[in-house]
């Protein structure tokens, strides 16, 4: 029996009632409707709709369709278990006539309580049913993904940890600019990722309001206790209007946005990972668990997992473009086009879940060619700049001191040699600032050390950081732990 049926004097073209049905995709939701079923059961008992009786004989129903269902493809926490584990995949769930998640569910209540089934949509609506499990699913994905970035940082850091005093270039145009420690390389990307994190974390604020009792546009036609339903779903409170609770799909485009910019840090890790596991640059090892050969060319060693990663990104602003064209233009409140708005945001939320641990593992396996990078970080003239702060130090105008470097750069190119190269003879012939102790300011562990401030690669400032990020993952952690056991 349809939800919707009673009016309607002509069957549904078959093909059209195909096409139109969203249970193949939204039937992942299963977990997020049977929580939020029970907590709409609990409330119409409160509001006198439901005898004790009949709200024991709902919620065992709705339990025994979780223990014989599954979500597919779901690994996420689910909200309808006490133990907020990930559910023990079972049967998937499959039915033909079945439009969407809440007509499934319907019906299988009803073929094992009976006509009780039918009472518990007593005063709600699909609309906010769909907003609902929508909040519930973003919110489990949230946490998730804030879990899963807390072991990619972990990872870095610990790598950063391991990689000591070893330096390399950095570079700007991506051409040398200054030696830096690879381990402040490494912790520029766990900012990177913290602040995914955090983003994440707003998002997850905004997400974590209650559709429920917002009826289908109005609000509710029982007089249902909103707060309580939003108490039952650990949701923070419900939401403040009926007509954008049901039409209301920013949370989705905010999460998915997120989301985008999260792939786009991973493909700049990626680029760099690929351009420095060249033979060209050789500072990376690719792991031989996370690459793949050639068909035709028997040398080769392939960096797949980086290549995937970047393209992946691309997929995941996709989604987010499609969410926007989706919701641009739509009235209030609920249409059927938001329909569209479910499966980019499961694509976007798999191919996520799905490379960051592949990240991860990655980035332990990684091996660094050390001495390569230290050599690389010694050469290119990447001391320039420490050179001109040396003839600042002794009264030098800056733009002058730049200027007198720059000439001494020029005079080492045509003699092919390094600043340290030059005579002192030489050098005062371009400014009698210069003495015997310029040549100690350009060794490898001066220059490094003269970008002594917060946040620059000094080896103290390094050590700090390092400390700050373990700080910064350990309270990512707890936050993630906080939020699994609510």
């Amino acid at each position: 029996m349809k939800m919707w049926s009673g009016r309607f004097r002509q069957p549904l073209d078959p093909q059209f009632e195909r096409w139109q049905r969203s249970f193949d995709f939204d039937r992942r939701l299963l977990s997020y409707e049977l929580a939020a079923s029970g907590a709409h059961a609990r409330a119409l008992k409160n509001a006198g709709v439901l005898n004790a009786d009949e709200l024991i004989g709902i919620l065992e129903g709705l339990q025994q369709i979780g223990e014989t269902f599954s979500p597919v493809s779901q690994k996420m926490r689910d909200p309808s278990t006490s133990s907020g584990q990930a559910v023990v995949q079972t049967t998937e769930p499959v039915d033909d006539e079945a439009e969407d998640v809440h007509h499934f569910v319907e019906k299988q209540l009803a073929a094992r309580i009976g006509d009780l089934g039918y009472k518990l949509h007593s005063g709600r609506s699909r609309n906010e049913q769909i907003a609902t499990d929508l909040r519930l699913y973003v919110r489990a994905a949230i946490d998730e993904l804030r879990s899963q970035l807390a072991g990619v940082c972990g990872t870095l850091t610990g790598r950063a940890e391991q990689a000591g005093s070893a330096a390399m270039p950095a570079y700007t145009h991506l051409q040398h600019a200054e030696p830096v420690l690879v381990a402040h390389w490494l912790l520029a990307y766990v900012e990177m990722f913290l602040r995914d994190a955090e983003r994440l974390a707003d998002c997850r604020k905004r997400v974590n309001l209650c559709p429920l009792g917002s009826g289908a546009v109005a609000g509710a036609t029982l007089r249902l206790d909103r707060v309580f339903m939003a108490d039952q779903l650990d949701f923070a409170a419900p939401t403040a209007n009926s007509i954008d609770a049901t039409s209301d799909r920013d949370f989705v485009l905010e999460f998915v946005n997120a989301l985008s910019l999260l792939s786009l840090h991973l493909s700049r890790w990626a680029e760099e990972m690929i351009l420095f596991s060249t033979q060209e640059f050789g500072f990376v090892h690719l792991p031989e668990a996370y690459s793949t050969g050639s068909s035709a060319m028997p040398q080769k060693k392939n960096p797949d997992l980086l290549e995937l990663v970047r393209g992946k990104a691309g997929r995941i602003a996709g989604n987010a473009a499609a969410l926007a064209m989706t919701l641009k233009g739509l009235p209030m409140a609920y249409n059927k086009d938001l329909q569209e708005t479910q499966q980019p945001v499961f694509d976007a939320a798999d191919t996520a879940l799905g490379f960051l641990p592949l990240v991860a593992g990655f980035m332990k396996a990684v091996e660094f060619d050390h001495a390569r990078m230290n050599e690389a970080s010694q050469s290119g003239f990447m001391n320039a700049w420490a050179g001109a702060t040396y003839l600042v130090g002794r009264g030098v105008p800056s733009r002058l001191a730049h200027e007198q470097i720059g000439r001494a750069v020029k005079m080492c190119l045509e003699k092919n040699c390094e600043l340290q190269d030059l005579g002192l003879d030489e050098l005062r012939g371009l400014h009698p600032a210069f003495d015997e102790s310029f040549y100690d300011c350009l060794k490898p562990a001066a220059v490094l050390a003269i970008h002594d401030v917060v946040g620059g690669t000094a080896p103290t400032r390094v050590r700090q950081g390092i400390a700050a990020a373990k700080k910064k993952i350990e309270s990512l952690r707890e936050e993630v732990r906080i939020h699994a056991h609510a």
